[in-house]
């Protein structure tokens, strides 16, 4: 296979880098970075749904050996976790962080020296979790740290709620794109995540991130470079929409897609406001969306793990 080079390295040498970090940053002055629209002034320290100002807020980072497999490789994926979230499901097993506001608020030097440091401890990639509501400020320390020698690819990890116009920008910097597609009933987005266009949303958004990137490249050794990974979190009584969105996936983003069907749903947070929520799936509920996923054509499925180990 041929060296990998990261997009955002063209991009930086033509201008292009530097000119959306000043179009994504002219965006906060009233907000409409996500599908939520709050039009706030952000840079005024306005907060909307997602409360976050003009800096953003990180919980943790790390190498993490718990991703996917071609994340992981040998060395981990570096993981940056954003505090706070613009979807906000009433599930979230990462509660403390997305609704409760555990973590830290940094400049954009600060995040960019973070990103360096994961590359120096040797992770595969730079993976931001819940990004889309930090975009300009993933652009900005993205500047920073390529000029001071970046150089692995970058992974946009979200809940799929992502504004097309956001996505745009971001074109020609994000290497890999990791988003979910949690559901397929609107009624289900709206009773979890009071965001009833959640499977509009996330049908266009897959469809630009795959435009962009394409499906996901491995290369000999195992490790993704570039390419659309697409998660699907498996919920009780079906509640998430599984057939659906694996034909979706199948019919209209390629049938060569990566998929995680992910087992690991557990009440947390607010899911006993949902009755179907208020417990973990069934073995027999997740080889049914394994299969459902087979049904329709997609065969490159991520194997589930049970080890999960931190450094």
């Amino acid at each position: 296979m041929a060296s990998f080079s990261p997009v955002y390295l063209t991009t930086l040498k033509d201008g292009g880098l530097a000119a959306k970090v000043k179009a994504a940053v002219k965006i906060l002055k009233s907000c409409t970075l996500c599908p939520r629209e709050c039009k706030i002034n952000r840079l005024d320290g306005e907060h909307g749904v997602c409360q976050t100002g003009a800096r953003a807020k990180v919980s943790s980072y790390n190498a993490h050996f718990g991703e996917e497999a071609p994340l992981v490789g040998q060395h981990g994926s570096g993981t940056i976790f954003f505090t706070h979230c613009n979807l906000m499901c009433n599930f979230c097993q990462n509660y403390d962080i997305s609704h409760e506001g555990f973590g830290e608020e940094i400049d954009d030097k600060r995040l960019s020296a973070i990103m360096l440091a994961l590359q120096t401890a040797g992770c595969h990639n730079i993976n931001f979790v819940t990004p889309s509501h930090v975009v300009p400020q993933i652009l900005s320390a993205t500047l920073l740290a390529v000029k001071a020698g970046l150089r692995i690819p970058l992974v946009y990890n979200s809940s799929g709620y992502d504004s097309l116009t956001t996505l745009q920008l971001l074109e020609g910097v994000i290497d890999i794109y990791m988003p979910d597609f949690k559901f397929w009933d609107p009624q289900v987005a709206k009773i979890t995540c009071d965001a009833e266009d959640y499977p509009e949303i996330a049908r266009v958004s897959l469809a630009e991130m795959h435009r962009q990137v394409g499906d996901l490249n491995i290369d000999e050794s195992g490790v993704a470079h570039r390419g659309l990974l697409v998660r699907h979190l498996v919920l009780p009584d079906g509640l998430a929409g599984t057939p659906n969105i694996m034909h979706y996936i199948a019919r209209h983003i390629s049938t060569n897609s990566y998929v995680n069907v992910m087992a690991q749903y557990r009440p947390c947070g607010r899911a006993s406001e949902v009755k179907a929520l208020s417990r973990s799936i069934s073995d027999q509920e997740y080889q049914a969306a394994v299969r459902h996923a087979k049904e329709a054509g997609i065969m490159r499925l991520d194997q589930p793990r049970r080890v999960f180990r931190w450094l």
